[in-house]
């Protein structure tokens, strides 16, 4: 049995006990990035030398009787697009393929003063575009359940590294679903905390009024444990809330009864793979047996956010990626004749085709003549989608449905045709445009391939997301399953 396969609670304990070492933790996620990584690609960057050196410092502070944090010693993963300093940061972009950052996120800063350990950077979808995980600059990512099926995206490279037992938990980012859709493709929990909760300082910025940082782990208790770490205003980020941070371990009780369930007939309807469909209305009845109740709403403007995503997203995504000229930093063209000349063959050398795809249709939604008609006309739609999720939300507790509308793909199976790919992420993105909270447990399979039940919040009531995903995952076995990936 894998030390992997125990909660971070458990852990705390033997660390506590000196059963076992941090130096274990840490020989324990390096031996199986060996054995299973080479399969699965989940790693860009591996920070072995700094890890196993931290390992020792630590098991120098075990037993000296002070009061150690619950993430003290655990190994994490931490998604590409998130600098860490000294540590090469790509977001998997040939164009940084050479980007050591000179500073840590607030996030990573967070975590190393919980004196958990970073064990190395993780794959995705380049720039976070993409829903599969095969848009990265340097090899796509497998999914631990079936390597002939992607892992989902962009936060593929997240996912699977828990899903593979190659680390405990890790860190992604969700923009319209990169999260939540991976960690239901790998069969693992994923939470997008509300907008602003987070602080996205550090955070390699594809579309900013989207973008959240979030935990991917094995358990919705783990799972609490790194938020509570990573939450938090934070006075580097000008969108970063100011709002106090509940314990949210507190909420772990079981108890749902009472509980007020909204289920979309949107979220249910045309394109939701019949066994995908049959799990969550199954998720529902469990959910019923602890004492909640459902009935059926509806989020009628749900039909119009995938086009007001891509429209927005894509705007917002021209002006970040505009940094991006190979002048002060990342990879620089050899082929400039002058200085306009550069620009555009740095860009068209590094970028990759969806990167590129993107970056042309947000210069057009934000161009003259143009900007009215599209980028304006999808604010107002944005307006419309968030308040469909406030009036539902004033009457029940959560929303519930699936994460994605079918499981894992095989890869190269969508990738020619960048449409049917991007609707995979239609059931997650209205909840980026409204910028509430969401998480994704396991819920059992389809196809053998695991399925993720969706459950979505209030602003900044993570502990009432928690308190469900908790109840359902302590009610059933669907969390307890893995991969053989290696056995």
């Amino acid at each position: 049995m894998s030390l992997f396969d125990k909660k971070v609670s458990e852990l705390h304990q033997l660390l506590h006990k000196k059963e076992i070492s941090v130096t274990d933790l840490v020989d324990e996620s390096y031996a199986r990035i060996k054995a299973v990584d080479d399969q699965v690609k989940a790693f860009l960057t591996l920070d072995e030398e700094n890890a196993r050196k931290k390992a020792k410092e630590l098991d120098g502070k075990l037993g000296s009787g002070e009061e150690r944090g619950l993430l003290f010693g655990m190994p994490i993963g931490i998604k590409d697009n998130i600098v860490t300093k000294g540590l090469r940061t790509t977001c998997a972009s040939k164009l940084l393929s050479n980007f050591e950052p000179i500073h840590d996120a607030t996030v990573v800063e967070r975590l190393l003063a919980a004196e958990a350990i970073a064990i190395g950077k993780l794959n995705m979808d380049e720039f976070a575009m993409g829903s599969s995980n095969e848009n990265s600059g340097f090899f796509p990512t497998k999914n631990p359940w079936n390597l002939d099926c992607v892992p989902g995206g962009s936060s593929g490279g997240s996912a699977a590294s828990v899903a593979a037992g190659e680390v405990l938990f890790s860190l992604g980012s969700d923009t319209g679903g990169s999260i939540r859709q991976p960690a239901a493709f790998c069969g693992v929990v994923g939470l997008k905390p509300t907008y602003g909760l987070v602080s996205r300082y550090g955070l390699v910025a594809f579309a900013s009024s989207l973008d959240q940082i979030g935990p991917i782990t094995r358990s919705v208790e783990d799972n609490a444990y790194l938020l509570q770490t990573i939450a938090g205003h934070d006075a580097m980020d000008s969108t970063s809330a100011n709002v106090d941070v509940p314990d949210y371990l507190s909420a772990l009780t079981g108890d749902v009864k009472g509980l007020k369930i909204a289920v979309p007939k949107e979220y249910l309807g045309e394109g939701v793979d019949k066994e995908v469909h049959e799990r969550v209305l199954e998720a529902l009845k469990v959910l019923e047996g602890l004492g909640a109740t459902w009935e059926e709403v509806s989020l009628p403007h749900s039909k119009y956010a995938l086009a007001t995503y891509y429209l927005l997203s894509s705007s917002e995504a021209s002006a970040n990626l505009a940094r991006f000229d190979g002048i002060r930093y990342g990879v620089r063209s050899d082929n400039g004749q002058n200085l306009i000349d550069l620009y555009k063959q740095t860009r068209s050398e590094g970028f990759g085709d969806e990167v590129k795809r993107r970056i042309m249709l947000g210069t057009f939604a934000l161009s003259s003549g143009y900007y009215d008609a599209y980028y304006k006309k999808a604010q107002k739609v944005r307006t419309l989608i968030k308040n469909d999720f406030d009036e539902v939300l004033a009457k029940y507790d959560v929303i519930i449905g699936p994460t994605a509308p079918t499981p894992a793909f095989k890869i190269g199976e969508k990738t020619k045709d960048p449409v049917t790919m991007y609707v995979n992420d239609i059931l997650t993105i209205p909840v980026n445009l409204a910028g509430v909270p969401s998480i994704s447990v396991p819920c059992g399979f389809s196809k053998q391939m695991p399925v993720g039940l969706q459950i979505i919040g209030k602003h900044f009531d993570e502990s009432t997301i928690y308190r469900v995903a908790h109840a359902f995952e302590q009610a059933t076995e669907h969390h307890k399953a893995k991969p053989e990936l290696g056995v």
